[in-house]
Order: C-alpha cells, then structure tokens, then sequence
C-alpha cells in the first residue's frame, strides 16, 4: 500500500490542475483498493454543498452538477462528523440521500472519509461497492492517508484560482485563498506577485574530469569576481535605504566569497580533479547539507545564503545572464521566492516594493531583518503555499498575522485598503504624540521604553519618543560576522547605542544564542535547542566569551553610565550567582585598566516557567528583572512560536500567561525591585494596557508600536484599565480574553489603533 500511495502522490503531484488530479485519484483508488466506485466530493463553503467533482465508477455526465447539502446524505454525515463512516448497507441507512443522477443505487458497501487541511473541511472522499461488507482496517487507513494527501492538493489548488465549484461560469472571479506562515516584518502589502526562482540549478550538475585544471581555476576566479560584483551593485541599490550597521549583511556575503573562505575550497576541489561547476557543487552542497540537519533556524538561513551565493556563481560560470530591468517588475510588486535571500531584495527597485512572501525562513532571517529596517511588510515560512504558480497574481501580505491572501475579494481588498490608509493617517496624527509622556487621564505615568538590535532601531526609536532602551539584543552584531567581534569592536558598538540615548538608561542583554539564533561560526546542534543550550548556559560555560562582552559593555559606558546589564534565558539562583562573580570580576579589571566606570545595575529576564516559582530569590539578588514575554508564552504553553503549523496555539492572552504575568510583577514588587516587559505583549495597545493595570514599572517595544501604545494609555484611566484586568483574570478562554479586550478598547474610540493589529 505505501509503494502504491507514493505512486499516487508522484502522480499528483505531476498534474496540470485539479480536475486533472482529481481524476487520477480516483482512478487510481479504484484501482488500488479493488473497489468498483471511488468519488470526491468538494465542499463550497459559499453554498454550503458537498459537489461531486471526480468519479470513477458512478454517471460521468453527473460530475460538476450533482450536489448536497451539508446536512444531506452519508458523505453530509461524514463532513459533519469529521470522521470515517464505514457501513454494509448504505441504502438503509437513515441519513442515506438517494441521487438517481449519479446511478449509485446497486452499491451497497460504503466507506467514506473527510477530507481536511489545517482544520478546515476541504471536502469527503468515498469508496463504494455492489457486495455487502465493511471495508478492513488496512483499506479505511489508507483511504484516510490518502485523504491527506489529496487535502494539500485542493489547499495550493485554492491559492491558484484553480478550484472548481458551482456554478461555473467563463467570467467567474477566481476564488481567493489564505495562506498563514510567520510574521516577517509588520505592515500591510497590496500588489501583484513577482516570483524570483534561481538563475541556475546546483542540483543539476555532474562531476567531470577537467581538460586543464588551470583553466578550471581560471574560469572560477572569473565568475567569482563576477559574483562579487554582483552582489556589491545589489547592495548599493539599497544603500540608500540602509545604514552602515544593516549593510553589513552585504559584508557578510562578500566574506563568503572571499578567496580565502568559499573560493578556497573550491579551488582544492578543482585540483582533486574535478570541473569547476562540479566542484562548485561538491563545496556548497556540503555546507548546506550540513547546515540543513542543523536544528537551529538561524543557521538553516545561513544554508540558504550559501546556496544563493553558488547558484549566483554558477550561473556566472555557465553565462547565464541574471541581470534584471526595472521595467520587469510592476510599481505594486509583491515579491516572492521559495527562499528569499538578502541580494534578492536589492534586485527590486525599492519604490515599486510592497511586499514579501518567503516559503522557508522565519523572522531571525537575515532578509526579514531588512525587511524590518526598510518598512516592508513580510511574511516568511509560508509553506503551503505553491508559490511557482502565484506570478501575476494579486497577492495582500499581512505582516502583522503572518497571512496571505492570493486574489482577494472586492470586500478584502476594501478592508485591507482601508488598513494600509488607516497606517498612513496613524502615522502622521500619532506624530504629534512625540514629545508628550505616557501617562494616563488621572495622573499615572508609564514609561515606555523600546528594543533594539542595530543602531538603526536606535535612531527611529528616538524619532518615536522612547524614553530609554529596555533590550538591546547584542546578538545582533555577533549575527552579522564571520568570527566573534573582538573586544574594541564590540565596545566601540555598544559605544554608539550608549550615546544615541545618553542620559536615557539602555539595557544591554547578554550574548543570546540558541534556540532560534545561533552563530554560523558557533555552532550548537542539538535535537530540541529551546530546550538546551542557549542564554546564560552558553555564556557561563564560556567565561572567556562573557567576560569579554561584559568589559566591553562597560568600558563603553564611561562617561555616561547609563548601562544595565541583563541576563537572559535564567532557570535557578546559581546562574545568577556565577554570573554575578563574573561581572563583579570584569568590573575590577576594567577599573584596573584605568577605566573610570561605575557598577552597573544587573537584572535578569523572567522567560522560563521555573524562574516564575522563584521570582523572590531571583529578585533578592539583582537590581531589576525585565519579562521576556515571548519566550515565557512559548514555554508555558509548549508552542514554538515561530512554526506556522502550530501559531494559533500560541496566545498571548492565554489565561496562564496572564496569571504568571501578574505573579512576577507582585514578587519583584514584594522585594523593592522595578519590573519590566520587553516582550511583543508590551507593544500591542491590547497588551499594554492589562500589563499596567498589573502594575509593571517599564514596558519595552518594538518602536513602530510605541506611539500606538503612547496614545491608548493616553486616552484611558488607571481605574479604567485596572477594571479591565479585573474582569479578563476571571475568563478561562485566550481568545475571549483577547475579543473582549479589542471590543472594549473600540468601544472607548480606539478602534483605528488597535485596528491593524486585530483585523484579518
């Protein structure tokens, strides 16, 4: 049965459209399973009726017009049910529909299945038979599998346009679809696909014996050059969007390409006696290979540079021309790829960008960084979606839920127009709000701080009214190189954040890898690394690397101290201990250099659930502790939060967050310590609000949200929100908490803010 089911799918898979892959899944199940009919029924949820569009077995003539209700009929049951229905005499039973137009009244033996993708009922698939009997286990579980299978099928069917459905009419709009992956880059995104696919195919190469390895040699070096070229004109169309700090992912290519790195390999593969395509091959599939195995989402990403940059330089080598004209892309593009990667961007003019769409990749991707710094909405990991067939297509990119939606509706495209005008008009009234505090209608001040990664951040967040830097994320700079920067290097980095909010306190985190972010220099591969090594693990196993960052940070400081030092990913007291006699010894020997700098205020993020239960202890020991909402969510509710399968399991109003939100920020407060939010909950107004009702001292942002959230606790009382907590920490429900705080806030007029965040 498994031979047969990959023969199928292959099959499938191969069709032009899904009428076509209808027909030769039913043919052949039939055929497979020995049975004398096979149909698929499509559900239309416009008309609420199951429409019989494949069979083999029943009247032909009846495929494309005999339809039921979704209550009707055995395979109604089936859709209802959501289950298989598996009976020996189908005529008596009670909810049997007989349809004289199919001619199926001689069987009695019916086995039907549901046919569902992520949730959502696609359609029923049915076997019949003239002898009375009940289909064995082993037929109804692979009617079942192949149930699955042919779901994804009718999914990127939808997204294409090419589903069939009644009526059918030349002139019929096609239908749209919606497509969830990760959020990228906020914003909303309006325009026509353009999808990018690879200039050359590595894959495709063949090993063989060159005639001259000194010509080999080179043939490379020219294409190398000519690669390097390639990507420092790419990089400069963007320097105008970009500062120094984000061309560095630019950099980071070139160092690839250096003769020393990449070049160097592959020249050794060219004098073991091999071609410089196939060597060109052997090197860069052995990175990637190795990269891909790897756990971590940051260094799958940088597996997909490496395959860009050798793709890049195979087409170099074999003279395929990959310029681009501007007049190839439409003023609305929506770029899309199976991979976007940095030097993808910069091959689109940036004022006809609207929009991109990534199949793999999550946020921690070096594009989605760009994308972040250049305002493009984003939406990464889409993996449903085909995207090969989406070229010319109208395409809305949602950036705030990680949604797409392929030829939207005249309603859809109206709403989500009226959110991209709603975000112009926000934009420029909440300008106003800059130099005006946080503080609520009856006295009750909120500082809102903001996070940040590169000096860009800094500067927009200054543009924005921040008051003071709740996390600077210092991985970000370790991200953008090849080896780990040296102590000047780093100092002089945290020199520059230090001054941009000089008086203003900036809270610097420790170096943060694992999980999510790793450092293709360092790696970690591990089976489950949000659960390993990662955070403060990493950085006490490695004084040498800790002590480093922690000299550096306060050397930067002189003069300005206004440096907090923070320690992420922190699960018991020890932690906090080694660490502390750490920092304290960094502190003497920065004094011992001759270094006038004062002790910092240390602090620690509440991000896992062990540290919730020991927030006292932790408290007694530091200066300040700062939530990391995002990762504390993942944790308590065992959802990776960057895997699109499972985000609507991730909830930040989930009942458990919010209690153990409260718990934290009453036992810091129990031992005289200020707490602080610096994760997305802070950010969004909805979040903001219950977070000060519940009494946090700071809570830090994203800065695109902070005049959002500035202009909510603006308009509202402290009494007011305090009421609100009151009444959501008695709901048992996420999702009600969440609609129940969105339609009070509209109520009180703030629809137009929470608006973008909440919509779609």
């Amino acid at each position: 049965m498994l031979d047969i089911l990959r023969r199928i799918v292959q099959e499938v898979s191969s069709a032009t459209d899904l009428s076509d892959a209808l027909k030769v899944v039913v043919a052949r199940i039939r055929e497979a399973m020995h049975t004398e009919v096979c149909s698929v029924y499509l559900y239309d949820p416009e008309s609420k009726r199951y429409v019989l569009m494949a069979t083999e077995g029943l009247n032909q003539d009846a495929v494309g017009k005999v339809s039921l209700m979704s209550s009707q009929g055995l395979v109604g049951l089936v859709g209802t049910r959501e289950e298989p229905l598996n009976i020996d005499n189908a005529p008596a039973h009670p909810r049997f529909q007989f349809l004289p137009e199919t001619g199926e009244d001689p069987f009695l033996s019916f086995l039907g299945v549901p046919i569902i993708h992520h949730k959502r009922l696609m359609g029923v698939m049915v076997v019949q038979q003239r002898d009375s009997r009940q289909f064995d286990e082993s037929e109804e579980a692979f009617l079942v599998t192949m149930s699955a299978q042919l779901a994804g099928v009718i999914a990127h069917a939808e997204a294409t346009g090419n589903i069939l459905h009644l009526p059918t009419e030349a002139n019929e709009k096609k239908k749209s679809a919606k497509f969830g992956g990760a959020p990228g880059a906020p914003g909303v995104g309006l325009g026509e696909a353009v999808v990018i696919t690879p200039a050359a195919d590595l894959g495709s190469v063949v090993d063989r014996i060159p005639d001259s390895i000194a010509e080999e040699i080179e043939r490379f070096d020219i294409a190398l050059d000519a690669a390097r070229n390639e990507i420092r004109k790419l990089g400069g169309q963007l320097r105008g969007e970009l500062r120094p700090e984000e061309m560095a992912l630019f950099d980071v290519y070139l160092n690839m390409l250096d003769d020393n790195a990449l070049g160097a390999e592959v020249k050794t593969a060219i004098h073991k006696g091999n071609w410089a395509q196939g060597a060109l091959r052997s090197v860069v599939m052995e990175y990637v290979g190795h990269f891909q195995l790897m756990e971590d989402a940051y260094l799958r990403e940088r597996a997909t540079d490496i395959m860009d940059l050798g793709t890049r330089i195979l087409a170099h080598l074999e003279g395929a021309e990959i310029e681009t004209n501007e007049d190839d892309y439409p003023a609305n593009t929506i770029l899309v790829s199976e991979e976007l990667t940095p030097a993808m961007l910069g091959e689109v003019p940036t004022s006809k960008l609207r929009g991109l769409v990534s199949v793999k990749g999550s946020s921690n991707s070096h594009v989605a960084i760009l994308a972040r710094a250049m305002g493009i909405p984003t939406v990464m990991g889409v993996v449903d979606v085909p995207y090969a067939q989406l070229q010319g297509m109208e395409l809305i990119v949602d950036g705030y839920r990680g949604l797409i939606f392929s030829n939207p509706g005249d309603e859809l495209r109206e709403q989500y127009q009226a959110i991209f005008e709603e975000e112009l008009a926000l934009t420029a009234d909440l300008e106003g709000l800059r130099g005006l505090p946080a503080e609520t209608l009856d006295g009750h001040r909120m500082p809102l701080w903001v996070n940040t990664g590169l000096i860009t951040d800094a500067l927009r967040s200054l543009d924005r009214g921040a008051e003071g830097v709740g996390l600077y994320r210092t991985e970000v700079p370790f991200m953008m190189k090849d080896r780990f920067p040296s102590e000047s290097e780093q100092q002089k980095t945290y020199r520059e954040q230090l001054e941009t909010f000089s008086p203003a306190l900036v809270t610097m985190r420790t170096l943060d890898i694992g999980g999510d972010k790793s450092l293709t220099y360092f790696p970690i591969n591990e089976a489950n690394p949000f659960l390993g090594w990662r955070g403060i693990r990493v950085t006490l196993d490695h004084p040498e690397i800790f002590l480093v960052q922690v000299r550096a940070m306060m050397k930067a400081s002189e003069g300005l101290n206004n440096l907090r030092i923070m320690l992420p990913m922190v699960s018991n007291v020890t932690e906090v201990d080694e660490a502390l006699h750490l920092i304290y010894r960094a502190h003497v020997e920065t004094l011992e250099e001759g270094f006038d700098v004062e002790m910092p205020e240390i602090g620690v993020m509440i991000e896992v659930p062990a540290a919730v239960y020991q927030i006292r202890e932790l408290a007694q020991r530091v200066d300040f502790l700062s939530v990391g909402s995002n990762d504390l969510t993942q944790y308590l509710l065992a959802v990776d939060r960057n895997n699109p399968r499972v985000a609507d399991l991730y909830q930040a109003f989930h009942p458990a967050v919010l209690h153990a939100l409260k718990l934290i920020v009453d036992g810091a407060h129990a031992e005289n310590k200020p707490v602080s939010v610096c994760g997305e909950l802070a950010g969004n107004p909805m979040g903001a609000v219950l977070l000060m009702a519940m009494g946090y001292d700071v809570l830090s942002m994203n800065s695109t949200n902070l005049p959002k959230v500035k202009s909510v606790i603006r308009g509202i009382s402290r009494e007011w929100a305090d009421n609100l907590l009151a009444e959501v920490l008695t709901m048992e429900s996420g999702q009600v908490i969440a609609s129940t705080i969105q339609l009070v806030l509209e109520k009180a007029g703030f629809g137009r803010i929470i608006g973008p965040l909440s919509k779609g």
